[in-house]
């Protein structure tokens, strides 16, 4: 889909009022005593309390009023239909575990996707009080820091690079044995980053985040974040990864193609 100058310009406006309504909601929950913790996973840990499901409900009405003919995708309360062609993509609190747990690497994640894929994305995080942007000529930070551009590292060979994952047995046991013969090469591996490892990718500190087992709204903002930067993501095939599962990102053509080689030499059935 061809999107006009003056649509881009709507669309990023509205993605920055999502992450500014989610903001205070996330922020309200944050550390404090006694939140309760529900899990969704029967068969293991996964996660969710009433800031999860707040924030989405605040971002959807944020929709309803000002994109109310786009459709909605969410972690929390699924596929909303719509006419326009173009989907907002929401995950209120990417990275739940490390929210209950206090650490600052979770973040919410906001994209607009076509048919295609992700057109723009946005990865923010409340706390620290950073907010990565990336699509329609856009890559930038903005944070304690000041605004700066998003630019992802330049090429070095795996040997000198940084790789980051959110678990360390990544997935199933062939895939954690695929994460693990790429991990073995490189300089320094880092755990437990969820989204924030994303961002960090695009702002060039690191040079591979490699994970499995995600979800389009795990995915799809650090997407268009990191392409947007000038990096590379893809599924350990080297196709499309906006729909999930497993997700190959790089800073570089160079390393992207040095890491899918060794993926591409493991059992994964």
């Amino acid at each position: 889909m061809t999107v006009p100058i003056s649509t881009q310009t709507e669309l990023v406006r509205v993605a920055h009022a999502l992450a500014d309504a989610a903001r205070p909601v996330t922020l309200a929950h944050f550390r404090a005593s006694g939140l309760a913790t529900a899990n969704k996973d029967s068969s293991g840990f996964d996660p969710v309390t009433v800031a999860d499901r707040d924030a989405e409900e605040a971002m959807r009405a944020v929709l309803a009023d000002m994109r109310p003919d786009d459709a909605i995708l969410g972690e929390e309360f699924g596929h909303q239909t719509g006419t326009s062609g173009l989907t907002w993509v929401l995950d209120p609190i990417d990275g739940t575990r490390g929210y209950i747990s206090g650490t600052p690497t979770w973040g919410v994640l906001i994209s607009v996707a076509d048919a295609t894929g992700p057109l723009f994305g946005m990865i923010d995080q409340p706390y620290i009080g950073e907010r990565f942007v990336g699509g329609f000529g856009r890559a930038e930070v903005a944070g304690p820091m000041g605004q700066v551009k998003l630019r992802c590292h330049d090429p070095r060979p795996l040997a000198a690079a940084t790789v980051l994952t959110t678990f360390p047995e990544v997935g199933t046991p062939q895939e954690g044995a695929a994460f693990a013969a790429v991990a073995s090469r490189a300089r320094l591996t880092r755990y437990g980053m969820d989204c924030y490892g994303y961002a960090l990718l695009a702002a060039g500190q690191v040079d591979l985040v490699i994970e499995a087992g995600l979800n389009p709204y795990d995915i799809q903002a650090p997407i268009a974040v990191i392409q947007a930067a000038g990096g590379i993501v893809t599924d350990w095939q080297g196709g499309p990864a906006h729909d999930g599962g497993r997700a190959l990102a790089a800073a570089n053509a160079e390393i992207h193609a040095e890491a899918l080689a060794i993926l591409q030499e493991m059992p994964l059935a």
